[in-house]
């Protein structure tokens, strides 16, 4: 008798071992996994139609500590996804609790997790149709419990429903290339962009960045970014298009660059936009960048507006980033 007990407790205490072992290599494995997410590259996309990418190190692409912001910066899809996984993640530990408790629910078939389940939603919804229904003491406890985590769980969910919906949106949209011409008798820098909704945009303000790639004097190379001084930084009303302009003088930090220079210093435009939205009564803003191959010289916008019978002006916003060539470079 007491070799069949320290055989069994040999072979209990073998298993707990080879327990721990499966463990240790399970939580291994997703120790590593993790940080395999927290290490690779976030991609930040700056602009909706700009295709520019910008890559970080050393960051979670979500950060689980803060929800509200991964909530709002979740696309519609992935949103509606991560809802419909969260409810489900929800019913199936809600129904696990209840079948491991037969009995509980009155009128469920005995064993039988698909009951469970739905009557784990209908709960959660508190809709209560009246077929089954919370027979024990367990029973009502687990049902009252997840009564008031699926209250919390609809006001969460409505709340940031709402904040999706009412977020303000802009809809500017930008040429696809910037032109350097000759405005006013000097070269000027032009980026043309339009008011792509049917409401008025006032107080439109715009700032234009430079950057390039410079060589301090101690030889080490850095990335600098130059203010651009725009002759219209700003207009009261923004109803079509607006053509943002730098001039190209003395002070400028483009002066004496063409593009094969620009490519050399890998320089990038960065356009900022913001104007207040008439009908939303809230300002929006909108990001482009433009790298050094969007920048052509010896072109100039063509005409996007025309005007009807009544001199009324007609935007053809399909015009936006066409293109003709300077007659001095034509010639």
């Amino acid at each position: 008798m007491r070799e069949r007990f320290f055989n069994v407790s040999a072979k209990a205490r073998a298993l707990h071992r080879l327990g721990q072992r499966w463990r240790g290599r399970k939580l291994g494995w997703f120790m590593e996994k993790k940080r395999e997410l927290d290490d690779r590259d976030s991609t930040m996309r700056i602009g909706a139609f700009g295709g520019n990418d910008l890559i970080k190190r050393g960051v979670s692409r979500y950060d689980l500590r803060d929800p509200y912001h991964i909530a709002i910066d979740l696309s519609w899809r992935g949103f509606a996804l991560a809802f419909l996984a969260l409810d489900l993640c929800i019913n199936l530990f809600f129904a696990s609790l209840y079948v491991a408790s037969p009995g509980c629910i009155a009128n469920a078939r005995p064993g039988s997790f698909a009951d469970a389940f739905f009557f784990s939603v209908e709960t959660m919804a508190t809709v209560g149709y009246g077929v089954m229904a919370p027979a024990t003491l367990y029973g009502h406890a687990v049902s009252a419990l997840e009564i008031v985590c699926g209250m919390v769980f609809t006001a969460i969910m409505t709340g940031l429903l709402f904040v999706r919906f009412s977020k303000p949106r802009p809809k500017i949209l930008f040429a696809d290339r910037v032109v350097v011409t000759t405005h006013n008798c000097a070269p000027t820098l032009m980026v043309r962009i339009a008011n792509g909704r049917l409401t008025l945009l006032t107080h439109a303000s715009a700032r234009l960045g430079l950057l390039l790639y410079e060589e301090n004097a101690e030889g080490l190379t850095f990335r600098r970014v130059h203010d651009l001084g725009l002759a219209n930084a700003s207009i009261p009303l923004f109803p079509l298009t607006w053509t943002i302009m730098h001039e190209i003088d003395e002070s400028s930090p483009l002066k004496g660059y063409d593009a094969e220079a620009l490519a050399v210093r890998g320089a990038q435009l960065f356009l900022t936009v913001e104007a207040r939205d008439h009908a939303l009564s809230a300002f929006v803003h909108d990001v482009r960048i433009y790298s050094h191959e969007a920048i052509l010289f010896g072109s100039h916008y063509a005409d996007a507006i025309t005007f009807d019978d009544r001199k009324l002006p007609i935007a053809d916003l399909s015009r936006l980033s066409l293109l003709e060539a300077d007659i001095s470079h034509a010639e």
